[in-house]
């Protein structure tokens, strides 16, 4: 891996350039008035592809954003890598929050800051750069195919399709993805589950109109004090669920799994500190890892009605609004749950209020084996970067497309993480430190090279 190793030197300032043309590309998929940003991080892609060596690459149009398709075929015979990543990123309010405007990275700390440093633009393009320094070093061993989306921030829409359509095309032996996080700079791990989804948006509708506050309130229910009690009484005390039915497939952890996963380092005060947080909060009966690892959330991502400008105003809204998202865990049926809690919630509605549920996105859980020959490919890989075994966790984050691969292309994939907790995705001032791009990049040529040895 010398020469491989020594490209990724002598380039580096360039492969960081190159992110950073990316990341200036405000490709925000839920908003759409970014739809032509969609279309040029796309072609920035392909750009890309073709000047790291694929044979061909191509942007094909979808119903939603554009999927980007590079392959390198080095021999029909030899083993194949699908990498999947996606050139979509999450809106970035609160604005003023941010200590450095979004789409203009810099590098400051040993960190790149910028919307989608990490999430995904930063660690798909480690893909990108890692298989470029093995082309030109001709030390590739494996075909290599890419499949680069523009949706997966928004539940990846009509995806599924397209890889039913073209399942031929991306036939392969593995799919290799890095979306997720490791434990620690020093702690190298690979993420062997992730939870489902499901997401939804609730009206809650009272008087046919705002109302002053004064001469009816007490008389006429608010819509947002409504909507705020249905949520809470959503979680029980102990922080169980209470949408009936919604355990009933939940597949239960086994004391000795939770042992082996309790092995993996985790400082709870430490955790606390970093998030400026007194005491934590979960499930009672399991630890913090496995709150997020091994069960079920209910969460309101946002919340609005009302008046919220700048002063006050003594109003009674007529209507609230909340987003409402739930990880699920192994054999949840995703649209099940969803429905559950589509009945549930416009069920228990007191009448004074009218309510509405639409089902937003969602995705099923996902599990990958530690004993097939990607997963063992990436151990090795680690080691020879970090020095260090792996662990493997399983993240309480959800990648739904992951399970639709596994349906519908019936391939299992390998989810090689260098994200940090500290990297603030989704949220203000993203980061990724220098270290893991350029350790990313340099682990995912290990792999190539020890997947391509062990499927010999």
């Amino acid at each position: 891996m010398e020469l491989a190793n020594k490209y990724i030197e002598e380039n580096k300032d360039r492969f960081l350039e190159e992110l950073f043309g990316l990341i200036r590309i405000p490709s925000i998929s839920s908003i759409v008035d970014h739809k032509d940003d969609m279309i040029k991080a796309a072609e920035y892609w392909k750009e890309s592809m073709l000047k790291a060596g694929v044979d061909k690459a191509e942007i094909f149009p979808t119903d939603e954003n554009p999927v980007v398709y590079g392959e390198k075929i080095i021999d029909p015979n030899a083993s194949t890598v699908l990498v999947y990543g996606h050139y979509d990123v999450m809106p970035v309010d609160p604005i003023e929050l941010w200590n450095k405007p979004p789409f203009e990275p810099s590098v400051s700390d040993g960190k790149i800051w910028a919307r989608g440093a990490d999430d995904d633009k930063g660690q798909a393009f480690m893909h990108a750069k890692a298989f470029e320094a093995m082309v030109k070093t001709n030390t590739l061993t494996c075909n290599v195919k890419f499949m680069i989306e523009g949706g997966e921030e928004v539940g990846s829409p009509g995806l599924g399709e397209w890889c039913a359509e073209n399942k031929e095309m991306l036939k392969a032996d593995i799919i290799l993805v890095s979306d997720t996080s490791m434990i620690a700079p020093d702690i190298p791990s690979i993420t062997t589950g992730l939870r489902g989804l499901g997401y939804w948006q609730v009206e809650v509708t009272g008087p046919n109109k705002d109302l002053h506050s004064g001469l009816f309130g007490g008389a006429v229910a608010n819509p947002i004090n409504v909507l705020a009690k249905m949520i809470t009484d959503m979680v029980d005390d102990d922080g169980h669920i209470t949408i009936p039915g919604f355990y009933d497939d939940v597949l239960e952890v086994n004391l000795e799994e939770r042992a082996k996963m309790a092995e993996a380092p985790f400082d709870e005060e430490a955790y606390k500190k970093a998030l400026n947080v007194k005491a934590l909060k979960g499930e009672k009966g399991y630890t913090p890892s496995e709150h997020t690892g091994i069960r079920c959330s209910f969460d309101v991502c946002g919340i609005w009605g009302g008046y919220t400008g700048e002063g006050a105003k003594t109003v009674l809204p007529g209507k609230a609004f909340a987003k409402i998202s739930s990880r699920l865990v192994p054999n949840q049926d995703n649209k099940k749950i969803m429905q559950l809690f589509k009945e549930h919630f416009e069920k228990v509605a007191p009448e004074y209020v009218k309510v509405k549920v639409k089902s937003l996105h969602g995705g099923q859980a996902y599990v990958c084996p530690i004993n097939i020959p990607a997963y063992k490919a990436a151990e090795k890989a680690y080691e020879a970067v970090y020095n260090k075994k792996p662990v493997p966790v399983r993240s309480g984050g959800s990648i739904p497309i992951i399970s639709t691969f596994e349906d519908v292309l019936g391939l299992k994939s390998v989810l090689m993480g260098f994200g940090l907790e500290s990297d603030a995705i989704h949220s203000p001032n993203e980061n990724f430190p220098l270290e893991q791009f350029y350790n990313g990049i340099e682990t995912i040529t290990h792999f190539y090279k020890h997947f391509a040895e062990i499927m010999k």
